[in-house]
């Protein structure tokens, strides 16, 4: 979805309702508030309650942590950048994605808004349950972590400069994806799968 002008100041106004509009808005802390306890909670189940060993649940967590850096490569580059000549689906993407494009520095929609990530959250936990059975419930919160650490750097890339030299390229990656071209760049918790892909910026492109 591209856009004449890139706002750097203000944001979309995605409902005519304020009620609405109010639930497309959140900051980082309340997702943390929301997903610690439970990743606390499904590690502490694993052990105590299914009984699985220490090893077997850090191994699920830990792979889990990577699966979810593929699936955010996946959902940003083919999902949330899905190019349709629909006007429901184009309204559907700019709500979920479009929007951010157009607004990039709107720090209240840097994190997904609690009701629909609660949701989403418990589909994916379904899908996980049917596929690897109590396995899902070390899998899950290595996945909901993953999902943190992402936003909390999508956060801090759009918010302030890298802290260390080491993140720069990381940063640059993003920031071209937005202001350079947004078929390139879709890794932001990590450049990995952006690199195994093709689709890393070039350090030396200009």
């Amino acid at each position: 979805m591209k856009f004449e002008k890139i706002k750097n100041k203000g944001q979309a106004r995605l409902f005519e309702s304020q009620y609405l509009e109010i639930l497309t808005k959140t900051h980082p802390l309340v997702i943390w508030g929301i997903y610690l306890p439970v990743i606390v909670l499904m590690l502490y189940y694993s052990s105590h309650t299914l009984g699985l060993g220490g090893g077997k649940i850090l191994l699920l967590f830990l792979g889990a942590v990577f699966f979810w850096s593929f699936f955010e490569y996946i959902m940003h580059r083919y999902i949330f950048h899905l190019v349709s000549g629909k006007p429901r689906v184009q309204r559907i993407i700019y709500v979920m994605h479009g929007n951010h494009h157009e607004f990039p520095r709107d720090k209240e929609r840097l994190f997904m808004p609690p009701v629909p990530s609660l949701i989403l959250a418990s589909i994916l936990f379904s899908l996980f349950y049917l596929i690897l059975g109590k396995a899902a419930f070390p899998f899950f919160p290595g996945f909901l972590l993953g999902y943190l650490i992402y936003g909390s750097m999508h956060f801090a890339i759009h918010a302030w400069n890298p802290p260390i030299r080491l993140l720069k390229p990381l940063w640059r990656n993003h920031h071209l994806h937005h202001y350079k071209s947004d078929d390139k760049g879709f890794g932001v918790s990590s450049s990995f799968w952006d690199r195994v892909f093709g689709t890393f910026f070039d350090v030396n492109e200009k």
